[in-house]
């Protein structure tokens, strides 16, 4: 039996990403996610749908001439349907980069994820990172 608890998703979900396992990590959304990224640059607000959070995160790797990467840096910590995990990301383009802690806010209904809020501790030096909206 699939463990589909909120804490097992999540880890599927990190460890699919730390492989670079785009369509393990993609399968572990709900069809209707909804993904809140914080700040004022280019990626920043909310991005609704697989198809929503795909583009997303392939424009972060576009943009990252593909160096951008996510580590979990500590135990995942659970309150019913919410799965806080502390991060760190980094990232390379052009003459900048970026390397800060942040945490993800996952909220896992019926084995899917549903919901995702991330916090960085640097909004500035990310949205300087990332570049202005277009």
């Amino acid at each position: 039996m699939t463990d589909l608890s909120p804490a097992s998703i999540a880890r599927t979900y990190f460890d699919a990403l730390g492989r670079g396992d785009i369509p393990t990590v993609m399968a572990q959304f709900s069809p209707d996610v909804i993904w809140h990224q914080p700040g004022t640059h280019r990626f920043s607000g909310v991005h609704t749908g697989i198809d929503g959070v795909g583009a997303l995160l392939g424009g972060m790797m576009e943009t990252s001439a593909g160096t951008f990467a996510l580590a979990v840096t500590g135990p995942a910590m659970v309150n019913g349907e919410l799965v806080a995990v502390p991060v760190r990301f980094s990232g390379r383009r052009s003459e900048t980069s970026m390397d800060m802690a942040g945490v993800d806010l996952l909220t896992v209904h019926d084995g899917k994820i549903v919901e995702v809020h991330l916090f960085s501790e640097d909004a500035p030096a990310e949205d300087a990172f990332w570049g202005p909206r277009g």
